[in-house]
């Protein structure tokens, strides 16, 4: 028997087969997948011919600023006293033309206005290679 819909018997249920709509529409599918021509991307380069004239790049100097946890500054183990010492470290290696690179690492227990004012000091002054190290024992 079939599903009737209504009271009486005489509706005709009319639905639109799409089972062959699909099927048309899969093979077209495949056909088109199979006749695309395989798209290959090459980029030209012009690599160096094995030249071993050039030395290989030195690694940067690093400069090593510690905060320790009651704002002492320490520059490279060696501590320095006051602030305008600091200042005329940091003057001191803006001035080169090739900068060293200047790695802050802050004790974890050390409020932010010491680390403020040093990385305010290097940037006030020029120091353009700069980063905090040491992100880890904050997590």
């Amino acid at each position: 028997m079939a599903m009737s819909v209504g009271s009486s018997d005489d509706d005709m249920m009319v639905d639109m087969n799409t089972t062959p709509l699909i099927d048309v529409m899969l093979v077209l599918l495949i056909m088109f997948i199979i006749t695309i021509p395989v798209q290959t991307h090459a980029v030209k380069m012009n690599m160096p011919v094995n030249s071993q004239s050039a030395p290989p790049p030195t690694p940067p100097e690093i400069i090593r600023i510690d905060v320790d946890f009651d704002g002492t500054v320490t520059w490279n183990g060696e501590t320095v006293p006051n602030r305008a010492e600091l200042q005329a470290k940091l003057y001191r290696i803006a001035q080169l033309p090739d900068q060293p690179e200047v790695h802050l690492r802050p004790n974890k227990l050390v409020t932010y206005k010491h680390v403020a004012m040093v990385m305010a000091e290097a940037q006030r002054l020029g120091v353009t290679k700069i980063g905090i190290v040491g992100n880890e024992q904050f997590m």
